[in-house]
């Protein structure tokens, strides 16, 4: 920033409060605007579209570059500068401008960062924004292990959790979507190994890097120890995650530093327990478009938007979060179950259940815009609305006696002391601004009464005071004047002059009148002047009053908000298993998961009614642990396997799964490999993410998870994926000698032959039906395996040319008959001539080429000359001898 040659006193205190903001963008409150200048005015009026002057006079050759905007449309300019990447220091007017000496005084009371924004505009009602920070320790070959920490100021969730790799710091974070990553400065190698990483998986997510003191233990923990006010983390239960409360600690003095204001809405460190969880990583979620769809990250397409019938933004938020975190323990999972059969059961209760909730507004949000003091009245009127729901919910719960749905009614507190202080002092039609008045109701505070009164019935005032002086003094035209020089005076024309009284003070003599004041006038004059200011005044302070009382419950309005998070959630999965015809599945300690007449969830919702054609799918580890399926492209079989994956995942989050029967034996971890796309920005082929995909399915794979291949070893030569996808699928169905439970789809028809040496390896393919060199999709899983992959027929289905498909047709036809080989080159006979149908026999039945044929065999060529009539005993021996050396 380059300094003017003047600088006025105002100029240099904004130079001295930017030198502490460097990296933002500096809001600096002008009276009625939020101010910039030098090179922050420049960036701001680019990205804000909004005029760039300069403060400076024309004549001025130091030209200080300015732009401003209005205070009262902040919220809308804040949201533009965060979406484009950069941080706001919000800078107040801190002292009242009229009382001021000098320069009034300016302090920033808030930074706003893509981690930490509570401006509507900028929040999507279903979705957790998080502000994570990441604790990388010193390189060592004892212990390499990362803190992670994440919370969300919107609602006060704060989680924290320790790793050991930096694949699963990323797995983590990425199933988090933070929109704000806090990295430690002063550790060069660690911090570009996390950042390239961080860069790679989350291109977009804001890297802020802390001074190195702030992520210390002792100093992490003690920022953490004076927010809680505890002697020790034990109760949090993370007192043993030294380099978690690293993380948490660092993550905690950002927002002290950068929110300047209370935050007691945190209330506790919630620890991330994945021991009980079903763990999908990464390239999983996605695969399986858990969230939000591959093709342009939408939720739109995703199981999440297919599963989302909540009525309220809490409900979304763990619908979610449920989403991302399925169970495993058996007994919690068959707890939630067995609540969404009673919801399922009695439509009546649910619907009531649902049309209450709708009237339940974001109590998370609200509350931390009240502990934060940023909630308006109409804030105040929602939680009122949303209070006034909660004893019909507990009335409607109170007939279950025992389960999850008693513990919710008995866990919610009605609030009903808040709802009425917000009833009885706020205005439902108060105006959004805290400082334009009208937001207290009259009745509420009887000096506010007395001003509002004055305000509202001043005219009459003016009147009768009038009406007094004219009775008084026998002055008949006596009227009562304003301006603004003198305020409010008494006119008395030249004519009446001998009838004023000594009281009457005189101010302005004018050609044909006299005005005067009195004491009196004066008094209503202060009175009236200064009512509007004493109104806002005293209207802000009461409202601030009533918020801080809402904010002192700030620990029972969470509580409250969870649990009707919670019963949104169970109706939601109740409403979509009514809607959708699915059925509650048998979960158990077993190794088996059978699926009887399954269905994808979100494929179906996609298609008329009853056009979805469903699939029986079993898996153990006795008989059917690895089911290679084979058929061609566009049968089916990609949905077969995901629709596997979904059902198994929605069961273990306790919901209803789309089939007619389903018993699940509950998995550790799901892996998935489906479909195939080069990653240009990792620098990363197609084969290579493969690769990286199911090296991971093979080092972490357990007897008790559930994997999903697709076209293994489809991104490199025939040969080479073929041997890949051979090995991969043994060592799948021999791993620590118990094996995997494995959907494997397949084009390498050869993988059948898996069947014959391998007991729990079964084969399926997807039924077609060929008419007239066309072939008909069925849809259908069927035992046994398919020798051909219809590719030609499936490309004229995909539109390809006739022309095309004719010659492919024929070239394929050629190379069976031999005139090809499977290079396309043409064979050469051993006189030099082109094969032709006259040198070779064509085959009777086109068929796939085998891989494992088709070379000539030295010990076959041998037997098959031999003349055994002429052969003596001896030769015989000597030939035995010589078949077994060439055998080797």
């Amino acid at each position: 920033m380059t300094k003017p040659a003047k600088v006025t006193p105002m100029l240099r205190q904004y130079m001295e409060i930017k030198e502490q903001y460097e990296d933002t963008i500096l809001f600096f409150r002008m009276g009625d605007f939020y101010e910039m200048f030098f090179e922050d005015a420049v960036t701001a009026s680019r990205v804000l579209g909004i005029t760039l002057t300069s403060r400076s006079s024309k004549s001025d050759e130091n030209k200080i570059p300015m732009c401003g905007v209005p205070f009262h449309a902040v919220s809308g300019y804040l949201t533009k500068m965060v979406k484009a990447g950069f941080r706001v220091a919000i800078c107040e007017q801190v002292e009242d401008p009229r009382e001021a000496k000098g320069v009034v005084k300016r302090e920033v009371v808030r930074v706003v960062t893509p981690g930490l924004v509570t401006e509507e505009q900028l929040l999507d009602d279903k979705t957790n924004r998080y502000l994570a920070a990441v604790s990388v320790p010193r390189i060592s070959k004892k212990n390499k292990e990362f803190g992670i920490s994440l919370l969300d100021i919107t609602t006060g969730e704060f989680l924290v959790t320790e790793r050991v790799e930096i694949g699963e710091v990323i797995d983590e974070l990425t199933r988090m979507s933070p929109s704000e990553i806090l990295l430690e400065i002063g550790k060069p190698e660690e911090k570009n190994i996390i950042a390239e990483s961080l860069e790679q998986f989350l291109p977009d997510v804001c890297l802020t890097y802390r001074p190195s003191h702030t992520f210390q233990l002792d100093t992490a923990r003690e920022t953490l120890l004076d927010h809680f006010q505890t002697v020790n983390l034990a109760g949090f239960g993370c007192e043993d995650m030294p380099y978690g409360i690293s993380a948490a600690g660092a993550l905690l003095d950002y927002i002290l530093e950068t929110q300047k204001t209370d935050i007691s809405h945190v209330e506790r460190l919630v620890p991330i327990d994945l021991a009980n969880v079903l763990l999908i990583d990464d390239s999983s979620r996605r695969n399986l478009e858990i969230a939000q769809t591959i093709v342009g990250g939408k939720r739109e397409g995703s199981l999440l938007h297919t599963l989302d019938y909540t009525c309220t933004p809490m409900g979304a938020r763990l619908l979610r979060r449920r989403l991302l975190f399925p169970l495993r323990d058996v007994d919690s999972i068959n707890a939630r179950l067995m609540t969404v059969e009673q919801l399922f059961r009695d439509a009546s209760l649910r619907e009531n259940l649902r049309d209450t909730l709708s009237r339940v507004y974001d109590l998370e949000r609200l509350n931390s815009r009240v502990v934060l003091g940023r909630a308006n009245a109409r804030d105040l009127t929602a939680v009122k609305y949303s209070f006034a729901q909660l004893p019909e919910i507990k009335n409607m719960l109170k007939m279950f006696e025992e389960g999850l749905l008693k513990e919710i009614s008995d866990e919610i507190d009605d609030l009903s002391d808040l709802r009425q202080l917000i009833d009885y002092g706020i205005r439902e039609d108060a105006v959004v601004s805290l400082r334009e008045g009208n937001i207290i109701k009259e009745g509420f505070n009887e000096e506010l009464d007395e001003l509002i009164a004055v305000l509202r019935d001043g005219k009459q005032m003016i009147l009768s005071h009038e009406a007094k002086e004219r009775e008084r003094t026998g002055i008949a035209k006596l009227k009562i004047g304003f301006n603004k020089v003198f305020g409010y005076y008494l006119e008395v024309s030249k004519g009446q002059l001998a009838n004023v009284p000594d009281y009457f003070i005189r101010k302005q003599t004018l050609v044909n009148a006299e005005r005067y004041i009195t004491p009196e006038l004066k008094e209503f004059e202060n009175k009236v002047m200064g009512a509007q200011d004493k109104r806002l005044e005293l209207e802000y302070k009461l409202f601030s009053e009533i918020r801080d009382k809402v904010a002192e419950k700030s620990a029972a309005i969470i509580h409250a908000a969870a649990q009707i998070a919670r019963l949104d959630v169970f109706t939601s999965l109740a409403e979509v298993a009514r809607r959708n015809r699915y059925v509650s599945p048998l979960v158990n300690e077993g190794d088996e998961i059978t699926i009887i007449e399954g269905r994808h969830p979100v494929i179906e919702k996609s298609l008329p009614p009853g056009k979805f054609v469903p699939n029986d799918v079993h898996l153990d580890q006795h008989s059917e642990e690895v089911l290679i399926i084979t058929g061609p492209n566009m049968a089916g079989k990609s949905t077969i396997l995901r629709q596997t994956a979904l059902i198994v995942l929605m069961a273990q989050m306790g919901s209803f799964v789309p089939a007619e029967e389903a018993e699940i034996g509950v998995v550790d971890r799901i892996f998935t490999r489906v479909g195939a796309m080069d990653d240009l920005r990792k620098g990363q082929s197609t084969f290579m993410v493969e690769m990286n995909e199911t090296a991971n399915i093979l080092n972490n794979a357990t007897e008790k998870s559930l994997v999903i291949l697709d076209e293994i070893g489809r991104g490199t030569s025939t040969f080479d994926g073929l041997s890949i996808a051979w090995a991969v699928a043994e060592d799948l169905v021999e791993k620590n000698g118990k094996g995997v439970k494995t959907l494997f789809a397949t084009h390498y028809h050869e993988l059948t032959e898996l069947s014959l040496t391998h007991k729990r390896v079964k084969n399926y393919n997807i039924a077609v039906r060929e008419w007239n060199d066309a072939i008909i999709f069925l849809h259908k899983l069927m035992k046994g395996g398919t020798n051909r992959s219809y590719g030609i027929q499936v490309a004229s289905l995909a539109g390809v040319p006739s022309k095309v498909v004719d010659r492919a047709g024929e070239i394929l036809r050629n190379i069976e008959k031999g005139e090809l080989n499977p290079q396309g080159e043409p064979r050469i006979a051993s006189d030099g001539k082109r094969y032709s149908d006259d040198m070779k026999k064509a085959e009777e039945q086109p068929s796939q080429l085998s891989l494992f044929g088709g070379y000539e065999d030295p010990v076959r060529e041998k037997i098959n000359s031999l003349q055994l009539e002429n052969l003596t005993p001896l030769e015989a021996l000597n030939l035995l001898f010589e078949l077994k050396n060439m055998n080797k």
